[in-house]
């Protein structure tokens, strides 16, 4: 495997401007995600679209993010992360253009598809941050650019509550800022992120790259209008149905590749499997809080007995911004916290602010300050799950595998999202108030929205559970990796389920497999993970337990 020369990890001044312009283009991140939530109701009024029909705006960059984000982030481990993420932001430079300045529906489509390839830069970011600090900032850095993507989310609302403000809003404006702060990202990283010390090479398992991407495809469709479709129609199962038999014949096709885009033993090796886990939840969390308090506090309360009638504007201001301040400052506090505790603690002790914040909202959501306060409890539980997870990701795969590895964390939050936005609007749609006057829109009763927020403690409760039981610690208060890889023992991966999906597999391998693929899944889970040493750039300690590829 070629790998290029080492050279020294970058000096303290350009570490700065490397973290706050990979910081910016996390902002992107987040921006492209919410940019239309706010301004949906805009653009279905000026086409003329159903509600069903402007939802499409939301889930075409969820698609677009599920099949570009792994296939970018091998990308980017084989070919270098600086020409990758500068093509991304050339993409959604031309997306943001794109949506300014058209009013048809499919342009409109085509550019949050273009949009949604943003999504890799986030693990791309990651990864070059891995080559380019030493050890001992990587981890504050890391969660910095995490919670930019709070900063992302925000800012995107407050931005199109002030541009779509008036008698006549006019959505093409909130594009416009879109290209803008893409611009200047795209310049950032032209001039500040170096080129990659190390590049992997080799060809790109497209079989494998397809194969994901259609079962992503298909899990994610489903997931985003199954309340629409309903959730038992024929059409919402059988999707279902079709992404699981996907998802065998993408583990299929992985095993055999000589060069798998997705390494079968990296995912589901202990840390990864249990971070993307975690991701899932994070995501669920995350949208839960975002979505349940923006329709809460614009619920007209003369109509509903409850809400605060608030505009976009004032939603964004008043009640959403005090948690993204929190995230921004938790995302240092969460690096911080990471080198001295260690990262397992550290999301432990964010899940148990997220579920109180979410126990406060589910039942002492009748003021704006008991709003603003509980959205500050969750949003620091949201700014240290982005500050851990990564940490989980870079403790347990060697550096070439960073990229695909963070690029499928990011989309088990996607899913996440995905699934806590169909499982709040199902929830609140499901019970409706009665005693509405004839013409008034459907409205939900508020204790749906008790539920809501009680299934978001969930959540956090269970991404507490998955730290403390699930994730090692591997980091000392001082940030010395100890246990068995330091050791150089094999790395376990995650027990029992591992040892199901190797020996369900193999036994469902043909006659013809090669003798290579047959030796890896017999191996047993201990075995799939050589042993090996990789060199952490900025260090001259090895770090052992690393994977290798077979």
């Amino acid at each position: 495997m070629p790998h290029n020369p080492r050279t020294p990890a970058a000096p303290a001044a350009a570490g700065y401007g490397l973290v706050v312009t990979l910081g910016l283009a996390a902002t992107v991140v987040a921006m492209m995600q919410t940019l239309v939530v706010p301004i949906l109701v805009v653009i279905r009024d000026d086409l003329a679209l159903t509600a069903s029909t402007a939802g499409w705006l939301t889930t075409a960059t969820l698609l677009s993010a599920a099949v570009c984000t792994p296939l970018l982030g091998r990308l980017g481990d084989m070919r270098g992360k600086r020409p990758v993420l500068i093509a991304i932001l050339l993409v959604t430079v031309a997306g943001s253009v794109l949506g300014a300045t058209t009013s048809s529906l499919p342009l409109l489509l085509v550019a949050r598809a273009m949009q949604g390839a943003s999504t890799a830069i986030f693990p791309l970011a990651l990864s070059v941050l891995r080559d380019e600090l030493q050890p001992r900032r990587l981890s504050g850095a890391m969660g910095l650019i995490s919670g930019t993507l709070a900063v992302g989310a925000g800012l995107a609302l407050v931005g199109a509550g002030l541009l779509t403000q008036g008698p006549s809003p006019d959505y093409h404006h909130v594009f416009w800022m879109a290209t803008a702060l893409s611009l200047l990202a795209l310049a950032g990283v032209a001039a500040v992120v170096p080129p990659s010390r190390e590049r992997t090479g080799g060809r790109i398992d497209w079989a494998g790259a397809a194969a994901l991407a259609i079962t992503l495809v298909l899990l994610l469709l489903p997931v985003s209008q199954g309340n629409t479709w309903g959730w038992t129609s024929p059409w919402t199962l059988a999707l279902f149905a079709a992404a699981a038999a996907s998802a065998v014949v993408w583990v299929a096709v992985e095993l055999h590749a000589d060069e798998p885009m997705v390494d079968m033993a990296m995912f589901v090796h202990r840390p990864v499997l249990f971070t993307n886990i975690a991701g899932v939840l994070l995501g669920f969390g995350m949208f839960t809080q975002f979505i349940g308090i923006t329709l809460l506090v614009q619920t007209p309360r003369e109509l509903a007995g409850y809400g605060f009638s608030a505009s976009v504007l004032r939603a964004s201001v008043q009640y959403l911004l005090p948690g993204t301040v929190a995230s921004l400052v938790a995302a240092h506090l969460g690096g911080m916290l990471v080198r001295r505790i260690g990262a397992r603690v550290t999301l432990a002790a964010g899940a148990a602010s997220g579920a109180a914040g979410f126990l406060w909202l589910a039942f002492a959501h009748g003021s704006a300050l008991s709003i603003a306060t509980a959205g500050v409890l969750t949003g620091i539980a949201v700014s240290f799950g982005f500050a851990t997870l990564p940490s989980f990701i870079v403790d347990g795969v060697p550096s070439h595998q960073s990229g695909i590895a963070n690029g499928i964390n990011s989309i088990a939050r996607s899913v996440g999202s995905s699934t806590g936005s169909a499982v709040i609007t199902t929830l609140l749609a499901s019970n409706s108030l009665s005693r509405l006057s004839a013409g008034a829109p459907a409205l939900p009763a508020e204790r749906q929205y008790t539920l809501v927020f009680a299934l978001g403690a969930v959540a956090f409760a269970l991404v507490g559970l998955v730290a403390l039981t699930g994730l090692d610690s591997n980091r000392t208060s001082r940030g010395r990796r100890t246990g068995p890889s330091q050791r150089g023992e094999g790395l376990p991966v995650a027990g029992p389920l591992a040892v199901h999906i190797t020996d369900t597999v193999s036994a469902h391998l043909p006659e013809g497999a090669p003798p290579r693929v047959r030796h890896r899944c017999a191996a047993g889970p201990r075995e799939l993970l050589p042993r090996t040493q990789t060199r952490r750039r900025g260090s001259g300690a090895p770090r052992s337990g690393g994977l290798s590829r077979s």
